[in-house]
């Protein structure tokens, strides 16, 4: 058994969690015109560090796995399917885009000066990462080849 696909897999959901408190905090800021408290910090930390971890987990099992070997070794046949694409080329490019969007937008929530700035900023950034995010899971409604179960089999 890998257990650092089923670590991976685990994560995901803290990953979601976090990010879905930290647009919900944002969302409730922006509406409610709300003060940027310390609890929508830490919030917005946590989602950066479990994007953080499950993206170092993503690495080890993309490097260490077939599909970055799979890629170098015929890229074109790579490409011509669908769920070899998604997990080779898909699935790792759109988490790195939204590993960065959250990065960036902690950045960009720090630098902000007014408390409405940073909810504004914060629903942006976390929430277009959060949306990246849940478009490139591999679901269990998706085709196959690429769907996977909600929570790994022990």
């Amino acid at each position: 058994m890998n257990y650092t696909l089923v670590i991976h897999s685990i994560l995901r959901w803290a990953v979601l969690l976090f990010g879905l408190w930290t647009v919900i905090n944002a969302l409730s800021g922006v509406f409610s015109k709300t003060k940027y408290t310390n609890s929508d910090n830490r919030t917005n930390l946590f989602f950066m560090i479990s994007c953080d971890i499950q993206l170092l987990l993503g690495l080890v099992l993309y490097f260490n796995g077939s599909w970055f070997n799979l890629l170098k070794a015929n890229a074109k046949e790579v490409m011509k399917d669908g769920a070899n694409r998604f997990f080779a080329v898909e699935h790792i490019s759109m988490m790195i885009i939204a590993w960065l969007l959250v990065h960036l937008g902690r950045s960009m929530v720090k630098r902000a000066d007014t408390d409405a700035q940073k909810h504004k900023k914060s629903l942006i950034w976390f929430g277009i990462a959060l949306v990246l995010i849940l478009a490139m899971i591999p679901w269990p409604f998706r085709q196959i080849g690429i769907s996977r179960a909600l929570f790994p089999q022990f």
